[in-house]
């Protein structure tokens, strides 16, 4: 198993850009699918972005297409999303979650599917 822990939220303008971190635990990290949600005050968590085990493949929410880019260090066991041209829109609690995917390749964006969560990091985008 692996247990996420998510680093670098804060607070940034519009238009700015963050990078978040999740470290993740465990030998067998290079077998897991990972995922970021996100939880707006008020609102339901939904899926972000999504990186499988095989680093070849990669999802995103309609909302942040083409704004932010997710990547992950095997060697590191550390997944990076890079958020770009952030929005008031985008503050929210991130979160990132683990499945174990390994030998397929998995892209539902369905938060079921993933076992292990972060405690999650706050992102502050101010107009």
């Amino acid at each position: 198993q692996v247990q996420p822990v998510e680093s670098g939220g804060g607070q940034v303008q519009a238009g700015g850009s963050l990078r978040l971190s999740c470290a993740a635990s465990g030998r067998t990290f290079s077998r897991y699918g990972m995922g970021w949600f996100r939880q707006a005050p008020g609102k339901e968590r939904e899926f972000v972005a999504g990186i499988s085990w095989s680093v070849g493949t990669t999802y995103y929410a309609d909302t942040v297409k083409g704004r932010f880019t997710i990547s992950r260090d095997n060697a590191k066991n550390t997944v990076y999303p890079q958020m770009n041209s952030l929005k008031p829109a985008d503050t929210a609690v991130y979160y990132c979650a683990a499945r174990f995917e390994f030998p397929r390749t998995v892209t539902s964006q369905a938060e079921e599917g993933f076992r292990y969560w972060g405690q999650g990091t706050q992102v502050t985008v101010s107009s």
